[in-house]
């Protein structure tokens, strides 16, 4: 068997995608680093990370592996467990500063309207009050201690430039629009916590972050990826992960995924707002994503990039909320035994792929279905399932037989 090693022109690039899409990243990971033999997620000589990615994309750098935060999440084993309800905080500090400024721009606009009330309307003049509209709702801050104490134990630190491996978080410029790879030379100073907080800083939902006088905001508004900046940094094979596609429920529908917890709607728009802004958004950035994959295989010849993400008809994926925390060792779990079929459903394409890079696929692993990631006793016991079927087939029998008589 292949020792694992340190690969320093190997990449992993991880997406957003809210809590649910940190989740799946962490189970994907576990099945590829229990399938490729010699390689080691820790080991690897660049990270890239974006949102939700960026979080697990620091914690995999600082050496926290696959099979470690699998276990924080499924087994709950240790108390570095990320807490959803850091993200639901309210955002008092900022709802205070804004309604502070609402006695100023109240009469400044009606000053404006008095001043030429024939030939102002009222709602124009007063469109001023709008600055008084929280930047966000909830506070993230949170990510910032939570890292910070995490980076702070084990070995681990908070500081780019005291990493053995190469890690860029990135996030947008509010102001530029921009994006910004913090790790690079010019933004390494910045904390790994902060850069993390920063790239998180969804729009609408949390407000943006400040470092220094510049203020930043999800670095998914750009690129979903960033793929460019591991392949720019040298990296020879990019792992990519991505949690969020388009739900197609027509392919759903035609699969009859009847095992699904979540069952599908017919049509999407039954689904209300939350599900036609979700599938909007899903389809602008893997739209994007693909566009920006096309265009790696030119600029970047000789290189391989290595995509894993759900599948379109994933209802399980799609239909969870993405800021939902709940059952997060049922979609590790689902995120882990789905990218097993998907690395022996691509075995024949990826085989030669990794074999470029002296990393064998165990095709042994694939095939052994008794594989988990959840503990014994937690697992469902598939004689004991089969045996209550029967007994309750033959129950549904004899009803009928009576019935009849």
């Amino acid at each position: 068997m292949t020792t694992a090693t340190t690969h320093s022109m190997i990449g992993l690039a991880l997406a957003g995608g809210g809590p649910v899409g940190g989740i799946y990243e962490v189970g994907a990971m576990a099945a590829l680093a229990e399938a490729l033999e010699g390689l080691d997620f820790t080991g690897f000589g660049i990270y890239v990370g974006v949102s939700s990615g960026a979080f697990i994309s620091a914690a995999v750098a600082n050496g926290l592996g696959p099979d470690k935060l699998a276990r924080m999440l499924v087994e709950n084993d240790t108390d570095e467990v990320f807490d959803p309800e850091m993200l639901l905080r309210p955002a008092f500090a900022e709802y205070v500063r804004r309604a502070l400024a609402v006695p100023a721009l109240f009469w400044s606009s009606l000053r404006q309207y008095l001043s030429d009330p024939w030939h102002l309307r009222l709602i124009e003049s007063f469109q001023g009050l709008s600055h008084a509209i929280p930047a966000g709702v909830f506070n993230s801050a949170g990510i910032d201690q939570l890292l910070r104490r995490l980076f702070s134990s084990g070995g681990r630190t908070n500081d780019f430039r005291q990493l053995k491996r190469r890690l860029f978080i990135v996030a947008t410029d509010l102001d530029t629009g921009e994006s910004v790879a913090f790790g690079s030379p010019d933004y390494a100073d910045v904390p790994i916590s902060v850069a993390v907080q920063a790239s998180a800083a969804l729009p609408g939902l949390f407000p943006p972050v400040r470092i220094g006088e510049r203020y930043f905001v999800d670095g998914a508004l750009i690129k979903t990826l960033h793929a460019s900046v591991a392949l720019q940094a040298g990296a020879e094979l990019l792992i990519c992960i991505n949690p969020l596609v388009p739900f197609d429920s027509r392919l759903a529908a035609r699969r009859r995924l009847n095992e699904n917890p979540q069952r599908a709607p017919e049509h999407l728009v039954d689904g209300g707002l939350p599900v036609v802004l979700s599938q909007t958004f899903r389809a602008i950035i893997h739209s994007r994503m693909r566009t920006g994959m096309d265009r790696y295989r030119h600029e970047f010849k000789g290189r391989d990039v290595v995509l894993f993400e759900p599948t379109r008809d994933d209802a399980e994926m799609f239909f969870t909320n993405v800021f939902s925390y709940r059952g997060r060792s049922r979609l590790c779990e689902h995120a882990y035994q789905r990218t097993r079929s998907d690395l022996y459903r691509r075995r024949h394409e990826l085989r030669p792929i990794f074999a470029r890079h002296g990393i064998e696929l165990d095709l042994g692993v694939l095939r052994d279905h008794s594989r988990s990631l959840l503990p014994k006793k937690r697992r469902p016991d598939l004689a004991t399932s089969a045996g209550a079927l029967d007994a309750s087939l033959a129950d549904l029998e004899r009803w009928l037989r009576a019935q009849r008589a």
